[in-house]
């Protein structure tokens, strides 16, 4: 089961999100944060998910910046 840890503004600071996690050990999930996936662009918000047993890992990283 994946949960929201973080919404970013756009992909390119979910993929920074993304790049942290990952860093420490946590899989993370980009998706977009709309409710028709068809045309997202770039610019649109999105939501980044981690493992549900990982969610105390994501957390400390986000309270480490």
């Amino acid at each position: 089961m994946w949960i929201e840890i973080a919404k970013a503004p756009n992909l390119m600071v979910a993929e920074i999100w993304k790049g942290l996690f990952d860093a420490e050990g946590v899989t993370a999930l980009i998706v977009p944060d709309v409710a028709d996936w068809e045309g997202v662009s770039e610019s649109q918000p999105r939501r980044v998910m981690v493992p549900m047993d990982k969610k105390h890992v994501a957390e400390e990283v986000m309270r480490k910046l």
